[in-house]
């Protein structure tokens, strides 16, 4: 009954002691279409639906590489990401320059969840309205990240956003053991059939029909692999080799009120629940 009197600024909090700006920015995240991201022991994954906004459009970027051992990939407003990744290429280029290395991954998220921060303090600002996992690779092995509107960063094992993103949570749950010792293939294979997940149902029937019918986006990066985003024809060989493998935990679809685990939060509430595979490590 209060929120319109406490959502026209970022900087006035409700009698509940509820930031509304903040959490609309994050209700933003969960409307754009799922991303995926998991690491074995030398590399980092990225997987993102990639859907057009209309039957008159193509679809968007959702991975935006940041420099040769890091990128990004995106769930909510493309505009505030552009922004953001603006910021990075100019944070990893300027340290570039002065000290002759690629800038340390969690150095560099820990800048910019200082930057999102002061948006959630300032009358002047608004929250950036998405999300992101972050895959890098560096001197302490390869990284994912997530990045919420709220300035909140995780050092992750493996982690999905965007829409009906608990279905791809609860698969990488499931398989969380065997991610370590994968190799390259089967971990991208992992990331395909967690995005399996969080297609809608009739488009989950359909699916085995046509693998080419699921339009994605894979990006790796890792030991000696700068980040690269792969190609449709490479992206269309672990399409068809992920099919091969029907893994049984992505043909069955969950729900997006269903608990990650025993031991995991629950996922009411307003804030997008801490699960088993965005613990800090």
């Amino acid at each position: 009954m209060f929120r319109n009197q406490y959502d026209s600024d970022v900087t006035v909090w409700s009698p509940q002691g509820r930031l509304h700006q903040v959490e609309y920015a994050m209700e933003a995240v969960k409307l754009g279409t799922a991303t995926v991201g998991l690491k074995n022991r030398d590399f980092a994954v990225l997987v993102a639906l990639s859907k057009p906004s209309s039957e008159l459009s193509a679809s968007q970027r959702k991975i935006i590489p940041i420099d040769d051992h890091l990128g990004i990939s995106i769930a909510g407003i493309t505009a505030d990401a552009r922004v953001i990744s603006r910021y990075l290429r100019s944070e990893c280029l300027s340290y570039k320059h002065s000290y002759g290395s690629t800038y340390p991954v969690s150095r560099l998220i820990t800048n910019l969840g200082n930057k999102m921060q002061t948006t959630t303090q300032r009358y002047d600002r608004r929250p950036y309205g998405v999300g992101l996992l972050v895959g890098g690779y560096d001197e302490k092995g390869p990284h994912i990240y997530q990045v919420t509107p709220s300035a909140t960063f995780y050092n992750c094992k493996a982690n999905s956003i965007g829409s009906r993103s608990q279905s791809a949570r609860t698969y990488l749950e499931r398989n969380l053991d065997t991610f370590l010792n994968c190799s390259n293939d089967e971990i991208i294979c992992h990331g395909i059939s967690a995005i399996h997940g969080s297609l809608p149902t009739d488009e989950m029937q359909s699916r085995n029909e046509s693998a080419s019918q699921l339009n994605i986006t894979i990006a790796i990066v890792g030991k000696n692999q700068p980040f690269k985003i792969l190609s449709e024809k490479e992206t269309q060989i672990y399409l068809t080799m992920a099919s091969e493998k029907g893994a049984p935990p992505a043909n069955q679809p969950y729900d997006d009120d269903e608990s990650t685990s025993q031991a995991g939060p629950s996922t009411s509430g307003p804030r997008d629940p801490i699960v088993a595979v965005a613990t800090e490590e």
